[in-house]
C-alpha cells in the first residue's frame, strides 16, 4: 500500500515527469552536434567502405557492381597472362615498412622524450613553462615546411655531410636522404613533441619524495627509474605512444618528401591508387585496412593500460 501510494503521490509523478523533460531536452540539445558527427564523420567512413566493395571504374571512380576484389588485392595480386594468384609482395612489404618506422618512431621519440620530459618536470616551477614553449615552437610551423627543413640537414650537400666532410671524417658524401632511416628522423622530428607533452604531464604530478625514498633505501639510479618513475608515469608513455604510433602510421608528407618515390608509406600507397592508379575501391580498401591496424593498436594500448591500473589499484 505504501509502495502504491507513492506511486500516485503528486510530487513523485511532478518530479518524474521533470526529469523525463529534462532528458528530453538534453537530447534535442544534443541532436545537432550527433548529426554533423553522422554526417560528417561516420557518412564518409560509410561510402568508404561501400567502395571497397564496388567495381573499379575504367577510368577512375567505380561501377556499382558488387565485387571482393579490391580486398583480395590487398594482400593478393593476379598475374595478367597466367591468372595466377600469388601474394602481393608490393601491398605488403609498404605496409610491413609502415608499421615497422612507426613503431621504431615510436620508440625513439620514448627514449628522447623521457629524458627530456624529466628535465623539464624537475625544472623550477617559474621556468617550466618557458621549456614547454620552446618544446611547442615547431608546432607554429607548417608540417611541409619542417619536411623540408629536416631535407636540408640531411641531403648530400646539407649540414650533416658539409660537417662531416669539413672534420675530414669522410670522404665523400653519406646517402641518407631518400632512405627509410631520413623517412624515420622525419617522423621522430615531427612528433617528438606529441610524446613529451604527454609525459610531462604525467612527471609533473609524481611526488618526487618517493624518489628521495628510494635512494634512501640504497636503490641505484636504474632501480629507481625502473620500479618508481616508470610506473608513476606509464599512462603518459601509453597516451605518448598512441599520439606518435598512430600519426606515424598515416604519415603522408614525411615519407613523401623525405623517402622520395621508393620508400612509400600506406598513406603514399592509398593516394596512389585514388590518382595515378584510377583504383578508388582498391584505395578504400586499403584504408579501412589502415584504419583497422590503427584500431588494434589502440585496444592493446586500452587493454595494457587497464591491466596497469587493475594491478596498482
Amino acid at each position: 500500500m505504501a509502495n502504491g501510494k507513492a506511486a500516485q503521490n503528486p510530487a513523485v509523478l511532478a518530479a518524474a515527469a521533470a526529469d523525463r523533460r529534462e532528458t528530453r531536452g538534453r537530447w534535442l540539445l544534443s541532436a545537432p552536434a550527433l548529426l554533423i558527427l553522422l554526417f560528417a564523420a561516420i557518412g564518409p567512413l560509410v561510402i568508404v567502405v561501400v567502395y571497397s566493395f564496388l567495381t573499379k571504374g575504367g577510368y577512375g571512380g567505380v561501377e556499382w557492381k558488387f565485387s571482393t576484389d579490391a580486398w583480395l588485392s590487398v594482400v593478393f595480386q593476379k598475374d595478367i597472362f597466367t591468372d595466377e594468384v600469388t601474394l602481393a609482395d608490393a601491398h605488403l612489404s609498404i605496409l610491413w615498412r609502415s608499421v615497422r618506422l612507426s613503431f621504431l618512431s615510436t620508440i625513439l621519440a620514448l627514449v628522447f622524450g623521457f629524458p627530456t620530459a624529466y628535465f623539464i618536470a624537475t625544472r623550477p616551477e617559474r621556468t617550466r613553462d618557458l621549456w614547454l614553449f620552446l618544446i611547442t615552437i615547431p608546432f607554429w610551423t607548417n608540417l611541409l615546411i619542417r619536411t623540408f627543413a629536416v631535407m636540408e640537414v640531411i641531403r648530400n650537400e646539407g649540414i650533416v655531410n658539409s660537417i662531416l666532410l669539413g672534420l675530414g671524417i669522410i670522404d665523400a658524401p653519406i646517402q641518407i636522404l631518400f632512405t627509410d632511416g631520413a623517412v624515420m628522423m622525419g617522423l621522430l622530428y615531427v612528433y617528438l613533441p606529441l610524446m613529451v607533452l604527454p609525459l610531462y604531464a604525467s612527471m609533473e604530478r609524481i611526488d618526487f619524495r618517493l624518489v628521495e625514498a628510494g635512494y634512501d633505501l640504497y636503490a641505484t639510479r636504474w632501480r629507481v627509474l625502473r620500479h618508481v618513475i616508470f610506473p608513476l608515469v606509464k599512462p603518459g608513455v601509453i597516451a605518448g605512444s598512441i599520439l606518435v604510433f598512430i600519426p606515424s602510421l598515416g604519415a603522408y608528407v614525411t615519407p613523401r618528401v623525405l623517402g622520395g618515390g621508393r620508400n612509400l608509406m600506406l598513406g603514399n600507397l592509398i593516394d596512389m591508387q585514388f590518382g595515378q592508379a584510377r583504383n578508388w575501391p582498391l584505395g578504400a580498401a586499403l584504408s579501412i585496412t589502415l584504419m583497422a591496424i590503427v584500431m588494434i593498436a589502440l585496444l592493446f594500448y586500452v587493454k595494457n593500460a587497464s591491466k596497469t591500473e587493475a594491478r596498482h589499484g
